[in-house]
């Protein structure tokens, strides 16, 4: 096993601490963010060029087969509060790799799954946690592109946060006049007025020319109430 980590990682990992594993666009992005926000990150990888392209942007970087639990244990992986697989295209190192680190006893594993038996694989082997970034993404997108909603995030299956421009309708009337959850069924969170920062809702609110606001509730009424004019 190569390691080639910028700086050496202290002997324990801190509180907190991450090992990201697969280096790809996904794993990447996750483990400079996951910097960003205050994380000790150590991202591994299996490709020697993929280590030497981000020795300068993350602190702690390694070359390993994370598919061999005794080159785990060599990273001192075990230390690690949480792991996250993100091994793009190979579904084989994926689940390896998952496997290997349930061996060692990482209380909280995130693994990215490609497929839907990909994911029964991985929360079968143990993984605590199973995202499926493009699909996520996608689905994202396509609500973006069919209306007007302007962000849309999913909270569960049918219930969404969603971003749009205040109806031109309901301008100049407070939400309480309007009566928005019993009309639409929806729940508007909080309101940014044009050229001002987002601040938290309340009956007394008056809406303005070009606001944005975030509602809150059932998909379908979401998007139909972002489409309102």
């Amino acid at each position: 096993m190569a390691d080639r980590r910028r700086r050496r990682r202290p002997a324990r990992a801190e509180p907190g601490s991450v090992i990201v594993i697969g280096l790809g666009r996904f794993g990447t992005s996750l483990a400079l963010t996951l910097e960003t926000l205050g994380s000790e990150v150590l991202g591994v990888d299996a490709r020697a060029e993929r280590i030497a392209d981000l020795r300068d942007q993350l602190s702690h970087v390694a070359e390993a087969d994370t598919t061999d639990v005794r080159a785990l244990e060599q990273l001192g992986a075990a230390e690690f509060d949480r792991a996250v697989v993100a091994i793009g295209t190979d579904m084989e190192a994926s689940i390896l790799t998952t496997a290997a680190l349930v061996d060692l006893g990482i209380r909280d594993i995130w693994a990215k799954s490609m497929t839907q038996p990909h994911a029964r694989i991985l929360e079968r082997v143990g993984a605590h946690h199973v995202v499926f970034p493009e699909a996520q993404m996608g689905e994202r997108v396509a609500h973006l592109v069919a209306g007007r909603v302007l962000d849309f995030l999913p909270l569960d299956t049918g219930f969404a946060l969603v971003e749009a421009t205040a109806p031109e309708s309901m301008t100049g009337r407070s939400l309480g006049e309007i009566g928005v959850r019993a009309k639409y069924g929806v729940t508007v969170v909080c309101v940014k007025p044009a050229g001002g920062r987002f601040t938290y809702a309340t009956p007394e609110t008056v809406l303005g020319p070009g606001d944005l606001i975030v509602v809150a509730g059932e998909t379908a009424d979401a998007e139909a109430f972002a489409g309102l004019d």
